[in-house]
């Protein structure tokens, strides 16, 4: 221990006369001057020591952690003072204050009929100063409608933010003249759902947007062609499952159905065929092979798509999946 601290008196000592330039390489050393050692670092000192020779290389350091203790994870969490992470959903990306509506303190006791309308004139203020530009109000009314129109569908949160970068895009670079809010805001959804392979058909984006299907439909080529964004065509399997879930069809009905368009896409028989139809006519078709109860009229109700395309389809894909198509009765209504 005697050795210990006289290393720590000479190294103090040297370092008062020290340069900056030596001060600096010896903050980056990784091994002991003296012995060569391994440098470990001592957090409960601050000390950065030799664990061969015990030499103190460094003492004093900055402890960059809380100065509160916690001793669960829901007591971290509590005392923690960090905000939320950014994030491209919010206008103003999520960093700036938030008023809560409740009128009452930390430790939720009502305020006063004074304080409650100097914190309702706060509020008032905040939303101002948030979005006090038309550039601002603009991005905060569409990033709105994503949010609905995502929650809606039951989309999950990488294909919000991946819709919000697609507007936020579109806006810096001028794309939104002569085009409303509401449809370039659709359109950017839609896109990012293709490009996140978790697609909506048109009709369901339509049924949740304030637009007509046809301008929204515009705005979506304009920002493909506008901005380069490379979307693959959507492929009957990504339907596949959600169409699944909503008929309770079983793992077994579900990957049979997967069998089905996997062999008409190597045989090519998707060509030219809408996707939904397909992914509609395959799990049909898989239901009759599995003796699951699935009729027609349940699935064309599901996947928007008439009966009719189900009867057309669901041949083809059982032709394209066996050499000798099984001869399976319909199970229409």
């Amino acid at each position: 221990m005697n050795n210990v601290t006289s290393y720590k008196r000479a190294d103090v000592s040297t370092a008062d006369t020290a340069t900056p330039e030596r001060e600096h390489s010896q903050s980056d050393r990784t091994v002991c001057p003296e012995c060569n050692g391994s440098l470990v670092e001592d957090s409960e000192h601050g000390e950065l020591v030799c664990q061969d020779c015990g030499l103190v290389i460094e003492s004093d350091e900055i402890d960059r952690g809380p100065e509160w203790r916690a001793f669960d994870t829901q007591e971290k969490d509590e005392k923690s003072r960090v905000g939320a992470p950014t994030t491209n959903m919010l206008h103003d990306k999520g960093l700036s204050t938030t008023i809560d509506w409740q009128d009452t303190d930390a430790y939720g006791t009502a305020l006063s009929s004074r304080q409650r309308q100097k914190v309702q004139r706060l509020r008032t203020w905040n939303t101002r100063v948030q979005a006090g530009d038309a550039h601002e109000r603009n991005l905060k009314q569409a990033l709105g409608e994503i949010e609905r129109m995502a929650s809606a569908l039951g989309l999950p949160e990488t294909v919000r933010e991946t819709a919000s970068v697609i507007y936020r895009r579109a806006l810096s670079e001028g794309h939104l003249q002569g085009r409303s809010i509401e449809g370039v805001a659709t359109a950017a959804l839609y896109a990012a759902g293709r490009q996140a392979n978790t697609p909506r058909t048109l009709d369901e984006v339509a049924a949740v947007s304030r637009v007509e299907a046809l301008r929204f439909k515009r705005a979506y080529r304009h920002l493909v062609q506008a901005l380069e964004l490379e979307i693959a065509p959507a492929r009957p399997t990504s339907y596949l499952p959600r169409f699944a879930s909503e008929l309770q069809a079983s793992n077994e009905t579900e990957r049979q159905a997967r069998d089905l368009l996997d062999a008409a896409h190597r045989k090519g028989v998707h060509s030219g065929k809408n996707p939904v139809g397909l992914a509609a006519a395959a799990l049909y078709a898989a239901g009759l092979l599995t003796d699951a109860d699935l009729t027609q009229q349940q699935i064309s109700d599901v996947a928007d798509v008439s009966a009719v395309t189900i009867r057309k389809r669901y041949r083809e894909l059982l032709r394209a999946g066996y050499d000798n198509a099984p001869d399976l009765e319909d199970a229409s209504d």
